[in-house]
């Protein structure tokens, strides 16, 4: 799969395709079904694949602290978007000229120069340009004029309900994994480098390895059994997400307590962690001894939720 990073990027080849677009946070069910279209019809063409995604997402420009946290980073995101087999993503800056970009520019700058869209497929209520006039409509009006055609989304419906971003954070707030995975279609994780921590879990004799989070926090917030992949290796452990209040934590942390480890060093590392089961909600303790008592309950709350999970 080709990554081609902004409409500056963009060259002779990469024109004609079949394309679509949106954020496609945790390319979940439905964003599946919906690249699942693009592709069948991009082979019936013969042309490449093309999805097109916005670095930060808009609802992140234009709201700042205020958006939902992401269900996948961006190079997660990728990731999951070439394991679907797309052929190509065109990730566009958003930024003050592209939020000032009317709809008809959008459609010429875009859609015809830039790549000379073939077919587009776009949810029936996709709205575009700083004036919002750009829609479905619009968009079946310039393919006409321009040779192209338009098809809208398909709707991945699970359990009586539509599949979306937005219901697979509500799981994740109800602590209901098993929904979060049907709905995603793969086990919710946070991937990232193990990196340098204060070393106050080493202090309390529970080192852990800290996976930088980067500006995008993680939807979750407490204690939780996971499983921390690192290599080949899927490892038992313990993950706190949180503040750490105790510490007059100033920033959300991703920290994770191996069980049972005693390999080389991690640092630099990539390590994927695997959500399974709530333990408990983060609060703050009176003092590091309080802390530490609690940490020892937690790994004895972990040890036997997988020693149960292992006899069930």
């Amino acid at each position: 799969m080709e990554l081609i990073r902004g409409l500056h990027n963009l060259r002779d080849r990469h024109r004609g395709c079949v394309a679509t677009i949106g954020n496609f946070d945790g390319v979940h069910l439905g964003h599946r079904k919906v690249l699942a279209q693009v592709k069948a019809k991009a082979a019936a063409l013969g042309l490449p694949s093309v999805a097109i995604i916005f670095e930060p997402q808009p609802r992140e420009f234009f709201g700042g602290d205020s958006v939902p946290p992401r269900l996948t980073r961006f190079d997660e995101k990728v990731r999951l978007l070439a394991a679907e087999g797309v052929d190509r993503v065109l990730c566009l800056t958003f930024n003050a000229r592209l939020r000032q970009m009317s709809a008809a520019e959008f459609v010429d700058e875009l859609l015809l120069k830039g790549l000379a869209v073939q077919h587009f497929v776009v949810g029936d209520d996709f709205r575009f340009g700083c004036d919002r006039k750009g829609d479905f409509n619009m968009l079946i009006e310039a393919g006409k004029r321009h040779g192209f055609s338009v098809e809208h989304t398909a709707t991945f419906m699970l359990d009586g309900d539509r599949v979306s971003s937005t219901r697979i954070r509500q799981a994740l707030l109800n602590k209901d994994f098993a929904l979060a995975e049907r709905l995603l279609g793969w086990r919710y994780a946070v991937t990232g480098r193990v990196m340098h921590g204060q070393k106050l879990g080493r202090q309390l004799g529970v080192p852990t390895a800290n996976v930088r989070m980067h500006r995008y926090p993680c939807p979750l917030r407490g204690v939780f059994a996971v499983h921390a992949l690192l290599g080949g290796e899927r490892l038992q452990s313990v993950c706190n997400v949180g503040m750490r209040p105790t510490v007059n934590g100033r920033q959300p942390v991703l920290e994770v307590h191996l069980l049972n480890y005693s390999g080389e060093e991690i640092y630099g590392r990539l390590m994927r962690v695997e959500f399974l089961h709530f333990i408990r909600d983060e609060r703050a303790f009176d003092g590091i001894d309080a802390l530490k008592t609690q940490i020892e309950t937690d790994i004895d709350h972990v040890r036997a939720w997988f020693d149960q999970a292992a006899r069930d």
